[in-house]
């Protein structure tokens, strides 16, 4: 089959949809289908191997429910796609976030092939989708499948669009984490705690260094190491943190490239995933489950849907800072529960392997493509909302968003 995959958000941001959109593109072109990846991106995305990526919009930072999320707003996209989209005649359309502005609504609209929508978030808050469900109930009619990636985020998204969803969860390459190689200068005798996420307040950074503190005092040489990015006020605002506690072994490694994440994972002694609230699922927990390390997380909804507490590590309740450092040196105190967790992790993750998920995502393609459901003529009177819509909100809160240059 010919599939475009419609990214929502910055192609150059790494982030898990990012994430889930790249590897699913790459195993779909495993099994013989020609993918392209439609996505907005702050610059050009250089050449890589795999799907070929279109990149269309330029990408503005909106802060929602404790992230910012990097989108296109653009409304000059619309003759753009629908040249595309004419030229390259799909067979598939597969939008993630697929009723984030600009570009899925936008690919959406236009589009008159079989149209798949993949639902990713988990929010304690839904305003958004309150506020615009009058006019996004009636876009999410030219969906002729809905995947959801976890019941959590089934849920979200049904109580304000109900219909039927499948849930098909996010997916992980297993042998990439199992075979990797740890880094020898953290394998040095000290024993190491891994961190993976956007400094973010909702990521729960924060209370793992208050946890460290106390672990420290129990087990000096153990260390934490930290792999992610933020803004330059959080930076600044975790160094503070660092500094106030007195914490001596923490390594800030920003983003790194692929290949020195799977190795980063494969040099922990413990994962952790201290998030407060947010998280529809959480690849993390399974990138360190293949690597067969054990896990210490936060009980929160997106997590207790991959893990159970007590089989492939421990679940402590979110910003608790003395928790996390209990749970913490359970394992790193008891190499046999240790081993335990890790051997359980990795069994649960052989299910989420890509080569699984994949032939999951195309058995509902073919289903979705043998009955599409009937879908209702749309009437011109709507996109014209739509576009008035989208110059309203550029005008009242575009002051307050950071511009990237890029074409339209």
């Amino acid at each position: 089959m010919k599939i475009a995959l419609v990214c929502p958000y910055d192609y150059l941001t790494p982030g898990g949809v990012v994430e889930h959109i790249t590897q699913l593109g790459r195993a779909l072109a495993d099994l013989g289908h020609q993918v392209t990846i439609l996505t907005p991106a702050a610059r050009p995305v250089p050449p890589r191997p795999g799907p070929a990526v279109v990149r269309l919009g330029s990408v503005v930072s909106v802060p929602a429910y404790g992230t910012v999320a990097r989108i296109t707003l653009s409304l000059r996209l619309s003759g753009r796609v629908k040249r595309l989209l004419r030229r390259e005649q799909f067979d598939i359309i597969h939008l993630h976030e697929p009723l984030l502005p600009a570009l899925p609504l936008t690919v959406l609209r236009h589009s008159t092939t079989v149209n798949i929508g993949t639902f990713h978030a988990y929010w304690d808050s839904d305003l958004a989708y309150y506020y615009m469900r009058p006019l996004l109930r009636r876009l999410i009619r030219k969906l002729h499948g809905r995947i959801a990636v976890s019941e959590p985020a089934r849920r979200f998204v049904a109580q304000h669009f109900p219909g039927d969803y499948t849930v098909i969860p996010n997916g992980i390459w297993v042998s990439e984490f199992a075979q990797a190689e740890p880094l020898p200068e953290v394998r040095d005798g000290w024993q190491n705690v891994l961190f993976v996420g956007r400094l973010e307040k909702r990521k729960g950074l924060r209370y793992l260094l208050e946890a460290m503190a106390q672990v420290q005092a129990h087990r000096p040489q153990t260390r934490l190491l930290v792999v992610g990015d933020g803004s330059p006020d959080m930076r600044a605002q975790v160094q503070e943190w660092i500094a106030a506690l007195g914490l001596q072994a923490v390594r800030l490694y920003g983003w790194v490239p692929r290949e020195t994440l799977v190795r980063l994972y494969a040099s922990c002694d413990v994962f952790c995933a201290p998030a407060t609230f947010g998280e529809s699922f959480g690849i993390v927990l399974l990138e360190a489950m293949a690597a067969g390390k054990p896990i210490v997380a936060s009980d929160i909804e997106g997590y207790r849907w991959v893990m159970a507490d007590g089989v492939e590590g421990r679940l402590v309740p979110p910003g608790d800072s003395g928790a996390l450092a209990a749970a913490l040196l359970s394992i790193l105190t008891d190499p046999a529960r240790a081993a335990r967790y890790g051997m359980a992790g990795r069994r649960t993750a052989e299910r989420y392997d890509w080569s699984r998920i994949a032939r999951e995502i195309l058995a509902y393609y073919e289903m979705v493509r043998r009955a599409p459901p009937e879908v209702p003529p749309f009437e011109r009177r709507l996109w014209s909302q739509v576009a008035r819509l989208g110059r309203r909100l550029r005008l009242v809160m575009g002051a307050g968003w950071s511009a990237a240059s890029g074409p339209v």
